[in-house]
């Protein structure tokens, strides 16, 4: 009933709404709402994404990365070198101001990084920093980064997830003055906090040339948290805003038809699947078999469920992880839907007549779980779903104590296929598979500098892991925005709206 109710007070909206009065554009004022509320200016103790898409506005990195092309450009450096695997050297930018005015300097860089990567500080995003040894500098302009181990990953979390504080700023101000009132050396400085309702963001006049975020085209950003989605359609279509972002698939066909907006469907890093225990009862389930395994997988249809639930440019995934991923293909072992190879597989592991089981499900809408129930059943699984939230629901998985998890992993979108194929199959707490084979392709994978050889070493054991069906890669997700027709503007896959690049068209 609450869902009918919502989608009838957006057709309400709809037929009511004027035209927009394109005032963002009028004014040069991009209006952006939230759902949820960033919960601080200072990066590393941020949890949500809309923190650290608003700290990609105010700060910058050593290093940016290219998301079309997947390079990492200098940034706050001039230029840098993989010295060796456990060595990192940056020249800096001598022309680099921050909003208070001060030159960026190469202690700034020393004291960030060695002040968050620090065990007493405690970053609450600890992957991106604990890797770090430590930081020196090795010249007027000049600092170093040593790691504790290889890190391939170093230069993704370097690259937007490390941003350099100013020394004498945050030793007076401290944590609490950066909430309140951060200062970067990003395209924008924060102007205006109403913790939990607007933030105002104005380009900084003097953000450095050649930065490879460009230089903004828009001159104020205003971000309001408005927690009734109904609330940020009302608005969006009425011009006091400009973009919403997670809007549902029946509301982006709705808003669609809008002659003043547009809606746009971006595929994200993050994808669905369901883990198989070959494990569970030491080994004397049904699947332990992998012709079993291999059914499980033929009986879902994957296209159809995309069709009706997901929509939007979401794909059928063949593998634990984004085909968008550094690392990640899909040239492995696929099982498109076939009910007729789904039975004879079970009827030679000798379940002609099927089995039951129980699929605990975690983080996704029940529809979708109950039509897998039901393409299963068809070919003689019976299954009883279990819905449980994330926290028991992994325990639950970790102790071996159920057969099949159905949930999605995101990578902290991060764009590499370490933080997602390696999450669930390296031998961690999430691997139930534990097969040696695959841990030892990922160790090297995950340890090696040389990105050729990771390519190889992952591929590798994508291909064990989908010749073996250890689990059922089910489909990418996205997210759809809605917008000022009078807006060009472009959402990542990494779900980290970059508001520097919007220009008004």
């Amino acid at each position: 009933m609450k869902k009918k109710l919502h989608c009838l007070s957006l057709v309400a909206f709809l037929a009511l709404a004027p035209q927009m009065a394109l005032a963002g554009k009028a004014d040069d004022t991009f209006n952006v709402a939230f759902t949820v509320e960033p919960t601080t200016m200072d990066t590393y103790k941020e949890t949500t994404r809309e923190g650290y898409i608003l700290a990609r506005l105010i700060y910058d990195c050593l290093i940016e990365k290219d998301t079309s092309t997947g390079e990492f450009k200098p940034s706050l450096a001039s230029s840098f070198k993989v010295t060796d695997d456990t060595t990192l050297d940056f020249v800096l930018r001598t022309d680099v101001k921050f909003h208070d005015g001060t030159l960026m300097t190469a202690d700034d860089v020393v004291y960030t990084l060695n002040m968050v990567s620090s065990r007493e500080y405690g970053a609450r995003y600890q992957i991106a920093v604990d890797w770090i040894e430590r930081v020196e500098k090795t010249g007027e302009n000049a600092v170093r980064i040593k790691m504790k181990r290889p890190s391939p990953l170093a230069l993704e979390m370097l690259a937007g997830n490390l941003p350099i504080y100013p020394k004498a700023y945050y030793e007076k101000a401290g944590p609490a003055g950066m909430t309140t009132k951060p200062v970067g050396t990003g395209p924008y400085r924060l102007v205006e906090v109403s913790p939990g309702s607007r933030y105002v963001l104005e380009r900084f006049a003097d953000y450095y040339a050649g930065s490879p975020k460009g230089q903004p085209a828009i001159k104020r950003i205003v971000v309001r948290v408005l927690p009734e989605t109904n609330t940020q359609y009302a608005e969006l279509m009425n011009g006091s805003l400009d973009w919403v972002w997670k809007v549902s698939p029946d509301d982006a066909r709705r808003l669609q038809s809008r002659p003043n907006l547009k809606v746009q469907s971006t595929e994200i890093l993050r994808y669905a699947f369901i883990g198989i225990n070959p494990n569970f009862q030491d080994k004397k389930s049904p699947f332990a078999d992998v012709r079993v395994r291999q059914a499980f997988n033929y009986a879902v249809n994957r296209p159809a469920i995309i069709k009706a639930f997901v929509g939007g440019s979401a794909q059928p995934a063949y593998a634990p992880c984004s085909h968008l991923q550094f690392g990640c293909t899909y040239d492995v072992d696929r099982y498109e839907f076939d009910v007729a190879k789904a039975k004879a597989l079970l009827a030679e592991a000798g379940y002609p007549n099927g089995f039951s089981t129980e699929l605990m499900i975690s983080s996704t809408p029940k529809e979708q779980a109950e039509v897998i129930a039901a393409n299963l059943a068809a070919v003689g699984i019976k299954v009883t779903l279990n819905f449980q939230q994330y926290a028991p629901a992994l325990t639950a998985w970790r102790e071996g104590r159920i057969p099949l998890l159905m949930g999605n992993w995101g990578s902290y979108g991060v764009a590499d296929a370490g933080l997602s194929i390696s999450n669930y199959f390296s031998g961690t707490a999430d691997d139930q598979v534990k097969d040696k084979k695959v841990i030892d392709l990922l160790a090297k994978a995950d340890s090696s500098m040389d990105r050729d050889l990771r390519k190889k070493d992952y591929h590798e054991a994508l291909k064990i892991i989908a010749s073996q069906a250890y689990l059922v890669p089910l489909w990418t997700f996205n997210v759809n925005t809605a917008f000022n027709a009078s807006l060009d503007f472009k959402f990542d896959a990494d779900e980290y709206a970059r508001f520097y690049t919007a220009k008004w068209n």
